[in-house]
């Protein structure tokens, strides 16, 4: 997202993007008619190429300054920057609790407390641009969502009074039509999805006895469930991602945000096994997670002492940990959807219980250099 005066740049390409310390002093580089870059990440170094020029800017808080490369001091320390922030149109219903899924280009939010229970509303992508469509034919929260075959499915979640429901919906965008499914084998909410070989993966959740570490597998040719081995932790209000055909599922709580836990656990369909790997540093629950390049970027959360703003990158292929640049609202009960280098934050809520809010942030994942 870009903001100035003049024609907007058609072809502007991020040069490098360093996370540095500098003094006030430093930032007081003139800010001539020229293009700014909205980057909700402090404390950056950006420069930037556009029509064979190199721009430096200075991100701090609110506040970014643009000057031309040279005219600013050489940062007193400097690291590599994973990824950087930006914020896009908001969601119209203000929500917490909600499921997402992307498809053709095109986000879907689903359901979430009060007035988003049954709201259906569609973010185009490259428009940057919001409308409402068919709303779910039952209002829910804590639902999942996947895209699998020109459809986005909506499976279980809550019925407004935490109340775990068995219902299963798919969504065609095309006639705006929605179509009931075969009943969820387990009916809960708070549970994570993903499709896997054109099959989808419900895990996890609060069933009507409490946690569950169940694992069902959905058929849409034969719209029938099957049982699959359970999750090893079973828990509520996790994170869960597919990298390399094997489904990633961390963090959640165990029925309260005062029992937040830091669990990592791998399931491999193909062998209908699960694995234990490093947990999460900071045990969270209300958590979402998005995938780019074989590392899992896990965003948020809640617990007894407010909502985090943490923002930690698994490493699939080395199996380890490391802080990357935080949410620039710290919420919890979000979604969150990968496609490309960027992954969409949306809606969710800015404290603890039932807040809710519009933002839909963007955490664009930068390419790194060597190894």
């Amino acid at each position: 997202m870009l903001e100035g005066s003049g024609e907007v740049p058609s072809a502007l390409r991020v040069l490098r993007a360093e996370q540095v310390t500098w003094s006030d002093s430093s930032l007081g580089c003139p800010a001539a008619d020229m293009f700014y870059i909205q980057v909700l990440t402090p404390g950056i170094w950006l420069v930037v190429d556009y029509q064979e020029k190199e721009f430096d800017y200075r991100i701090t808080g609110e506040r970014w300054t643009l000057c031309r490369s040279g005219s600013t001091t050489k940062p007193l320390s400097q690291q590599p920057l994973d990824g950087l922030w930006t914020r896009l149109a908001p969601v119209p219903t203000p929500r917490a609790e909600v499921a997402a899924a992307e498809l053709n280009g095109k986000i879907y939010v689903f359901g979430g407390f009060g007035a988003g229970a049954r709201a259906n509303e569609e973010y185009d992508i490259a428009a940057d641009l919001w409308r409402k469509r068919a709303p779910i034919p039952r209002g829910v929260d804590h639902a999942a969502a996947v895209a699998l075959d020109g459809k986005v499915y909506l499976i279980g979640g809550f019925n407004g009074r935490f109340q775990p429901v068995d219902t299963v919906w798919s969504y065609n965008p095309e006639s705006d039509a929605w179509t009931p499914l075969a009943d969820l084998p387990t009916p809960r909410g708070g549970l994570g999805a993903a499709v896997i070989a054109g099959k989808i993966y419900a895990v996890g959740g609060v069933g009507p006895g409490g946690d569950v570490g169940t694992t069902e597998v959905y058929d849409p040719s034969t719209d029938s469930w099957e049982s699959r081995a359970e999750m090893p932790s079973p828990r509520d209000h996790l994170a869960l991602s597919v990298v390399d055909g094997r489904i990633y599922v961390i963090g959640g709580r165990l029925g309260s945000y005062a029992r937040n836990l830091a669990a990592n656990e791998v399931y491999d369909p193909a062998t209908d096994n699960w694995d234990v790997n490093e947990p999460l540093p900071t045990s969270r629950s209300g958590i979402a997670s998005g995938a780019v390049g074989g590392k899992i970027y896990v965003f948020g959360g809640e617990s007894t002492a407010g909502t985090f703003d943490e923002n930690e990158r698994y490493d699939t292929a080395t199996g380890g940990w490391a802080p990357a640049p935080g949410l620039p609202t710290a919420r919890h009960g979000h979604a969150a959807v990968a496609l490309g280098q960027r992954i969409y934050v949306l809606a969710g809520g800015p404290t603890p219980g039932g807040s809710q809010s519009s933002q839909n942030e963007v955490y664009i994942v930068l390419p790194r250099e060597g190894p």
